[in-house]
C-alpha cells in the first residue's frame, strides 16, 4: 500500500483530494472542523518535504449548479488556521484560472480549489473533467476516505492519469489499516456491536462480519425484531414486521458459525417517544402494549459488559438506545465505557457509521477508544465486504 511516506514532494505539486464537506452555521461559520483536522498530517508531510498542495473537495449537494453557499471559499480561513499557512483560493476546480493558481503555486504553499460538484462531471466521474483535474498536479493523493466508496472524477477516475504518482494520505492509510484489523488481522475474541433501528440497514454487514467475529452484541431498535421473531411482546416498539425471518435465518447462521449473539434481555421501555415520558425496566419479552423500548436495561448492560471486557478486536457501529434523549442514553454511554475500558486494557476498538460517532463525540469518548472513522457510508461499505472504487484505483 502506497502512502505519503513513499514520496519525497520536494519541488512536486500535490494534487489532495480532502474531504472538506463540513457542516456549517447560518452564518457560513464551520461548526465541526474535525475532517479538516484530519487532513493537516498529509498536508504537513507534503510541506515539510518541499512541495506544495493543492487541495480538492466538495461541499454539500450543488447538483452541478454553482451554489454560492456552497463555495469552498467560506472555509478557506479555517483551512488556513488549522494548517497554519496561509491558503490561497481559487473560483474553479479546472480550466484556465485553476491552472494558472496552480502552476504560480510555490513550494511551501496551499492551494484550495473551488467546490467539485460545481461540475456535474464530477458525481459522473467523467475522464475529460478528471484530466483537466490531473493537469494541475505531479503526484495525486486521495485521503478522502468518506468518499471513497463513490467513482467520482476527483476519487478514482483522476488516478489514471498518475499511473506511478499517486498514493494514500495518511487519513485513508488508517482507515484501510483499521477496518483491516477488525475484518482480517484481529486478535481474539472479536465483538461486533451493532445498533441502530434497522436490521435492514445491517443485514449486509452481518451477513459479511459473521465469518470474522466470535460475539456479536444487537441492541437499539433492531432488537426487537429479533424478539418478536422469537415470539415475543414487544409492545409499541419499533420493528420491522417484513424481516422476522431474516432475523430467524441470521440467529441460525451465527449459530452454525459458532458465533455467540447477544441480545438484550431487559429494556427501559417508555409510554411515549419523550425524554419526559414515564418510563419502566421491562423484560425484552414482555414489552406492554402501548409502551416502547427505548434504551437497554441494567441485567442486559451487565451482560454486555462482559462480553466486551474479555475481546482483543471491537467493531461498534450504532447506538443501544435513543441517546439523543438524555434519560434514554445511559445504554450507549455504558457500552462507550466498557469499550474504553477494554481499550486501556489492550484490546483495539474501531467506531464507525454516522451515529455511533456521534455518540462518541458527545460524550467524549473519542480519546478512549483506538479508533474513530471519519467515513461513514464508506465504512459501512467496507464492512459488508465492497472493494471501495476509491481505493481500488490507488491499489
Amino acid at each position: 500500500m502506497k502512502t505519503v511516506d513513499n514520496f519525497n514532494f520536494k519541488g512536486k505539486k500535490a494534487l489532495v483530494r480532502v474531504d472538506f464537506n463540513v457542516p456549517f452555521d447560518g452564518d457560513l461559520n464551520v461548526t465541526d472542523t474535525s475532517r479538516i483536522e484530519a487532513a493537516k498530517p498529509t498536508i504537513i508531510k507534503i510541506l515539510e518535504d518541499g512541495g506544495s498542495a493543492i487541495l480538492m473537495s466538495h461541499l454539500g449537494r450543488p447538483k452541478g449548479q454553482v451554489n454560492p453557499d456552497m463555495s469552498l471559499k467560506h472555509i478557506c480561513d479555517e483551512v488556513s488556521k488549522i494548517v497554519g499557512v496561509s491558503v490561497k483560493f481559487v473560483e474553479d476546480c479546472v480550466g484556465e484560472k485553476a491552472e494558472a493558481a496552480a502552476a504560480n503555486l510555490k513550494s511551501g504553499e496551499v492551494l484550495l480549489l473551488e467546490n467539485l460538484r460545481f461540475h456535474a462531471e464530477e458525481e459522473k466521474g467523467d475522464k475529460t473533467f478528471a484530466e483537466q483535474l490531473s493537469k494541475l498536479g505531479d503526484v495525486y493523493v486521495n485521503d478522502a476516505f468518506g468518499t471513497a466508496h463513490r467513482a467520482h472524477a476527483s476519487t478514482t477516475v483522476v488516478a489514471q492519469f498518475f499511473p506511478e504518482n499517486r498514493c494514500f494520505g495518511y487519513l485513508l492509510a488508517k482507515e484501510i489499516e483499521a477496518i483491516d484489523k477488525v475484518m482480517a488481522t484481529g486478535e481474539k475474541p472479536v465483538c461486533a456491536i451493532l445498533g441502530g433501528s434497522k436490521v435492514s440497514s445491517k443485514i449486509t454487514i452481518i451477513e459479511n462480519i459473521l465469518d470474522k467475529v466470535d460475539h456479536l452484541i444487537i441492541g437499539g431498535g433492531m432488537t426487537y425484531t429479533f424478539i418478536k421473531a422469537q415470539g415475543g411482546k414487544v409492545g409499541d416498539s419499533i420493528c420491522e414486521d417484513d424481516k422476522q425471518e431474516l432475523a430467524l435465518e441470521i440467529l441460525k447462521k451465527a449459530k452454525e458459525k459458532g458465533v455467540e449473539v447477544h441480545i438484550p434481555v431487559d429494556v427501559l421501555a417508555a409510554d411515549d417517544f419523550s425524554n419526559d415520558a414515564n418510563t419502566k425496566v421491562v423484560p425484552v419479552t414482555e414489552i406492554p402494549e402501548g409502551w416502547q423500548g427505548l434504551d437497554a436495561g441494567p441485567k442486559t448492560l451487565e451482560n454486555f459488559k462482559e462480553v466486551i471486557l474479555k475481546s482483543k478486536t471491537i467493531l461498534w457501529n450504532g447506538p443501544i438506545g435513543v441517546f439523543e434523549m438524555p434519560t434514554f442514553a445511559k445504554g450507549t454511554i455504558a457500552i462507550g465505557n466498557y469499550i474504553a475500558e477494554a481499550t486501556e486494557n489492550g484490546a483495539f476498538s474501531l467506531v464507525g457509521g454516522g451515529d455511533s460517532v456521534a455518540a462518541v463525540k458527545q460524550f467524549g469518548f473519542e480519546d478512549k477508544v483506538s479508533y474513530v472513522s471519519t467515513g461513514g457510508g464508506a465504512m459501512l461499505e467496507s464492512l459488508e465486504g465492497k472493494t471501495l472504487p476509491g481505493i481500488a484505483a490507488i491499489l
